[in-house]
């Protein structure tokens, strides 16, 4: 990431990829020692890179991609002013309120992966995995993936860009895209998961889908 924005930015003068970077570096180092100490399998999951769906391998590549191009996006940004130029600077307290975001989210997402251990990073059944339906998963069925879309929402301006916004909203009907067809998988392999899906009927957004 550091990369991405820095090279992309031609600047090492950007205040905004530097809190950014700051903030993800110790909330992931942190977390990976918390759940190193808490459960070492689940770390082990949390790791798990390939997918073993053939629609969730080309919905991770769209992923990242965007996710890739929204990075530059900032970057560029940074160097050329577009926001600035063309819709007004990002505010300052917008970048500071959209930085605190970043850690808010860290946090729901450790509460989310401390609730379900089987929370793998890629969508698999394990033997002994069971419907978990308590803490966020009673309110959603897939809190990771809300609380994902609003860390991706809240990005572009914590590193103080809108014209990176429209390629970061992009994820979110990528991950709809996914949650969708995990459903299907844990419907068809993960016994008591259509019971579940009848007790807790909202998707990802509490109250609307």
């Amino acid at each position: 990431m550091a990369a991405l924005l820095f090279i992309s930015a031609g600047s090492l003068k950007f205040w905004q990829a530097w809190a950014f970077l700051a903030l993800e570096l110790t909330l992931g180092v942190g977390s990976g020692i918390y759940f190193f100490k808490l459960d070492p399998k689940l770390l082990e999951r949390r790791l798990l890179t390939r997918e073993k769906v053939g629609e969730q391998k080309i919905i991770i590549i769209l992923v990242r991609a965007l996710l890739v191009f929204s990075l530059c996006l900032s970057g560029l940004d940074c160097r050329f002013g577009w926001s600035r130029a063309f819709l007004g600077p990002v505010p300052l307290w917008l970048t500071v309120l959209s930085l605190a975001v970043v850690p808010g989210c860290w946090l729901l997402i450790i509460w989310v992966i401390s609730v379900n251990r089987f929370a793998a990073s890629v969508i698999q059944i394990e033997a002994g995995q069971a419907v978990v339906s308590t803490g966020p998963y009673r309110i959603v069925r897939h809190p990771m993936y809300l609380v994902a879309s609003v860390m991706f929402l809240f990005i572009p301006s914590a590193l103080g860009s809108y014209f990176a916004l429209p390629a970061s909203a992009l994820l979110v009907p990528l991950l709809v895209l996914r949650l969708r067809n995990e459903e299907k998988v844990l419907g068809r392999e993960l016994p008591g998961y259509a019971e579940y899906c009848l007790r807790t009927r909202f998707h990802l957004i509490p109250f609307v889908w």
